[in-house]
């Protein structure tokens, strides 16, 4: 029986931060994963570059059902602190836009980076490692592996959600929530596509791979980022972005012109340049394709000056809040992360420890605290594993 004071269930961003800081404090920690590899969603991330943090970081841009949750973890180890971590080990980085810091080059170089944190204060890693049954016991938590019985003091679930299953994320976190008395909110995709099944997908598919910068609107939510049309629907910042405060059923708005006033724009247009045709004028603020392909579908394009004026009013309204009812999303398949998990009510904010059974320690993913795109997530791992390190 292999005795220890913690055990972290996760290799991940969160597990891996967990340990370092627990390590740090001299305690002797082990992680054991049922992957082959630590970190595997740290290395695809960001486009195999790994955007590892947000410049504006702060509470408003993550969803919970109890919002207040984050603050105090993120409070308590902020993004500058991560950067300062990544500036220590000499990591080369770079802003992409609104805050987003990426690696410059690889994204194997945070998970080297966490590594050699857990291996500097003895924090061991063990991976293949397969978690049969947890009991409580007096003073702990008794498990049973496939390398092994182990018992520890304080038990850290860092498993994450239900987002790429070929990443190898399950729902074993949900599962040990519930065995312990835990109340699991429903769980959904979230930062993912959309797929279109009307007959907007006729639309979709002819404009594959055309990106657009756009205002996309949802239950009082609103982004403004690209679009980008795909073979099943749509996809880009702003839809996945949107896509987290979507629910089944409901009409997502878009702004195709978000610079300009449409119906203006438009009026200026038929004064301005009466013969010219509606594709035409569409044709210099979108792609050539795009402006030929709404002009004839949408509004059979003619002459400006031959449009009625309730014509140019409804031509300006389909432009700038087109009306767009997914008819569902591509899933945990492609979702960036899973909205839902572990009621935060039943944890505490402070410490990341259970109220319903001492010892037991949840973070990351797999509670009810959701980021935006763009760094966020990462920094919610960073921060509620550094939070649980300090109490285990």
């Amino acid at each position: 029986m292999l005795d220890i004071d913690v055990v972290i269930i996760g290799a991940g961003a969160a597990g891996l931060m967990c340990a370092a800081h627990a390590g740090a404090r001299g305690r002797r920690v082990l992680v054991i994963d049922h992957a082959n590899k630590a970190g595997k969603k740290i290395l695809m991330s960001g486009g195999g570059n790994c955007n590892f943090t947000n410049l504006y970081t702060e509470p408003a841009n993550f969803l919970s059902q109890n919002k207040h949750f984050c603050k105090s973890a993120l409070a308590r180890y902020t993004q500058w602190d991560f950067i300062a971590l990544v500036n220590k080990h000499q990591v080369p980085h770079h802003e992409k836009k609104l805050g987003q810091l990426f690696c410059d080059n690889k994204s194997i170089d945070i998970l080297r980076m966490l590594l050699a944190e857990c291996a500097a204060v003895n924090a061991e890693v063990k991976l293949d490692t397969a978690v049969e049954t947890i009991e409580k016991v007096e003073g702990g938590y008794a498990l049973q592996t496939s390398a092994g019985p182990m018992r520890c003091q304080s038990l850290v679930i860092a498993t994450g959600g239900l987002s790429i299953p070929s990443m190898g994320a399950t729902g074993f976190g949900y599962q040990v929530a519930r065995q312990f008395g835990h109340t699991l909110l429903p769980t959904r995709a979230g930062l993912v596509p959309f797929t279109i099944t009307d007959q907007l997908k006729d639309l979709c598919n002819e404009l594959s791979g055309t990106s657009v910068d756009c205002l996309v609107s949802c239950n009082g939510k609103s982004f403004r980022e690209n679009i980008l049309f795909t073979h099943r629907g749509l996809s880009g910042p702003a839809i996945l972005q949107i896509s987290s405060y979507w629910l089944p059923g409901q009409a997502v708005e878009i702004n195709l012109m978000p610079d300009l006033d449409a119906a203006q724009w438009l009026a200026q247009q038929r004064n301005d340049r009466p013969n010219a045709e509606l594709r035409t004028l569409l044709g210099e603020v979108f792609t050539k394709k795009m402006a030929t392909l709404i002009a004839d579908q949408w509004f059979e394009s003619k002459p400006i000056k031959q449009y009625t004026h309730a014509e140019l009013e409804r031509i300006a309204t389909q432009l700038s809040a087109w009306q767009v009812v997914p008819a569902g999303t591509e899933g945990y398949r492609t979702a960036e992360v899973t909205l839902g998990g572990v009621d935060t009510k039943e944890v505490s904010s402070k410490t990341m420890e259970s109220l319903k059974s001492p010892g037991l320690y949840f973070i990351g993913e797999v509670l009810d605290v959701t980021g935006h795109l763009g760094g966020f997530n990462f920094q919610w791992a960073w921060a509620s594993g550094h939070a649980a390190a300090q109490f285990v």
